[in-house]
């Protein structure tokens, strides 16, 4: 940090100019978090007490006093006795309790002083109105105002030239002092204190670094690298978080040639990434188990398999930036209904965790109103729910590493769709609390039944692909759909420039396809009986030919429609006849015939 007084914040810079024309100063905004200074030759970060100390002590000040609602007065720097000649009053132990009409007294008693620069910080001034009753509180406010009016800059005795003895107002938000004290009052200087930027975050990190693990081994060129990916990946933090992520690497050992490792655990509370430990024979066989899962899909299987490898090494979005948040994959599905879209999420769940528990699932059929993305990432503050927090931003900060699944996301309100331009660009969301979550090890997918329909000039619907197209005219006419409804419909083509090429679009159910789906259920239907009751059923050849021309006769509603046609024309009879035929002890049985009776399907069993 060196010429660390380049490196100072501007409301630091801004306090130094100003301390000879203002009398009082308002910090709010990020005023509970470390700044970087320098002391000697050691770069160190401070709060704002210990920091606003060292920049007035700096300027000649000899005396800082801190003022705290709950807890009264304490030096912060100068000596007991030099307060008790400006204002009378004996700190005793370090603190001297006060009501505001004593508060008031001694912030006169500094301001006015002529023996030596003397300041008042006025710590956590926002929580006064919550612990002094309203009439004390409104006195405080205006004998302040008053002093601020009355305020004049004085020479300490030594001094090169004249400087207010000013009161700072730490507080959370400007208009937490009333409106008619700040406005149009010359006397009071509002400054902002932001979220530190790219040149503090350096300045921080060059503080805490030589703390961790391995820094001091490093050599030059390594170690720079290191501190320019610290501060990188560290946009958007705390100075304080910043010095978070290097106490937990030195407290769990991560070398500083991995901080990268560091700042994902802090993100994410978690050690274990889940992707590192994926198999990676596993991987390189996912397009065979994906395939087992969703049959008569290659396109979409072989898309899924090629984001799940890219993300075993995370490679996600690095084309665009080494340290790349963006999501582990992004898939957009879209095809007719009951071909297997919420299937393949499924399917890619359990091939990277081992179970369906780590897919978080929504119907966006639930969020067509303007406000519900309150339930997404809760109520904003004042609302009811504020406390609770959202569905979605829950659930991200329980289990980061997640398929995250968004059912016919059409059919959510366009103000709901805005959400995702955050979570798909920077792999976060902020929360209505204002916390973050983070998206970076989470994988999202999208599905979707736009245009399959689309509407008549009289109002109806038609419908735009049929089973007798092939797939290629299939894939234009829906993707056409797909590119019309974010541009034009919703007027959203940001949302669809982030989804790039990652839109898949299923085909219909053919038969060959049909058949394997069919021989799945069946196999599925036959086990549980074997399993659970010791019951076998098997089949006559023409039967199993009959029930199966039943079953996949319509497609129209792909895997869904055959298990729903298997339970009329297969497992309602079945059940029929085990109640008749079936003693409660093992037993086979025969399937000889299927056959339609005026009271339904019927089997022949023997």
């Amino acid at each position: 940090m060196s010429g660390a007084a380049d490196h100072r914040p501007k409301w630091a810079r801004e306090i130094e100019r100003f301390l000879a024309i203002k009398p009082q100063f308002l910090l709010y905004g990020n005023v509970n978090d470390v700044y970087p200074a320098l002391l000697g030759e050691y770069a160190v970060t401070l709060s704002m007490r210990d920091y606003l100390k060292e920049l007035l002590s700096n300027m000649g000040y000899t005396l800082v006093v801190t003022y705290e609602p709950l807890d009264g007065f304490s030096l912060t720097s100068g000596s007991a006795e030099f307060f008790e000649k400006l204002t009378g009053e004996r700190i005793s132990q370090g603190r001297l309790p006060a009501t505001l009409e004593r508060a008031s007294a001694i912030a006169g008693a500094i301001s006015g002083s002529a023996a030596g620069h003397a300041a008042l910080v006025l710590q956590f001034s926002s929580r006064v109105k919550d612990i002094f009753q309203e009439p004390d509180v409104w006195l405080f406010f205006y004998r302040m105002f008053r002093l601020s009016l009355e305020a004049s800059p004085r020479l300490a005795p030594g001094g090169a030239y004249p400087l207010h003895n000013p009161a700072f107002w730490i507080m959370d938000k400007e208009n937490d002092l009333p409106p008619w004290y700040t406005l149009g009052n010359p006397h009071v200087h509002a400054l902002p204190v932001p979220r530190p930027d790219n040149e503090t975050r350096g300045c921080v990190v060059q503080a805490v670094s030589p703390k961790i693990p391995g820094y001091n081994e490093m050599k030059d060129d390594p170690r720079r690298a290191c501190l320019d990916t610290f501060r990188d990946q560290t946009t958007g933090l705390l100075a304080s978080e910043i010095v978070s992520i290097a106490q937990l690497a030195w407290h769990e050992g991560v070398p500083f040639g991995q901080i990268g490792d560091a700042i994902t655990r802090y993100k994410l509370g978690i050690q274990e990434n889940m992707w590192e430990k994926l198999d990676g024979r596993k991987i390189m066989e996912a397009e065979s188990f994906l395939g087992s899962r969703v049959m008569g899909q290659p396109a979409a299987v072989r898309h899924a398999s090629d984001i799940l490898k890219r993300s075993r090494f995370n490679l996600s979005g690095v084309q665009f930036s080494r340290f790349s948040q963006k999501p582990k994959g992004i898939l957009f599905l879209a095809g007719p209904t009951g071909v297997g879209k919420t299937e393949l999420a499924k399917a890619i769940t359990e091939l990277i965790f081992g179970s369906s528990t780590h897919c978080i699932r929504f119907d966006m059929s639930e969020f067509g109103h303007e406000h519900a993305n309150q339930r997404l990432i809760g109520a904003p503050p004042g609302y009811v729910g504020y406390d609770v927090g959202g569905e979605l931003t829950n659930a991200i900060k329980q289990n980061p590493f997640s398929v995250v699944l968004f059912d016919e996301v059409e059919k959510a309100h366009p103000r709901i769709l805005d959400i995702f331009l955050q979570i798909l660009d920077d792999g976060r969301l902020s929360s209505g609390r204002g916390e973050t979550v983070y998206f970076s090890e989470s994988l999202i997918v999208f599905t979707s039944n736009l245009g399959m329909f689309e509407q008549t000039q009289d109002g109806g619907k038609r419908q735009r692909v049929t089973p007798d197209m092939p797939y290629e005219e299939i894939s234009l006419k829906i993707g056409a759909a797909i590119d019309d409804f974010f541009k034009y419909k919703i007027n959203r083509p940001e949302i669809l420039n982030r989804i790039g090429k990652n839109i898949v679009v299923f085909d219909f159910i053919r038969e060959e396809t049909a058949l394997k789906i069919f021989d799945r259920m069946m196999d599925n239907v036959l086990f549980r009986l074997k399993d659970d009751y010791g019951i076998s059923i098997s089949f006559e050849d023409a039967a199993l030919r009959r029930l199966a021309a039943l079953v996949c006769a319509d497609l129209s509603m792909g895997g869904r429609g055959i298990g729903s046609s298997m339970e009329t024309f297969f497992m309602n009879p079945l059940s029929r006849r085990l109640c008749e035929l079936h003693s409660g002890q093992e037993a086979s049985y025969v399937v000889k015939g299927v056959s339609e009776t005026p009271e339904g399907w019927e089997l022949e069993m023997g």
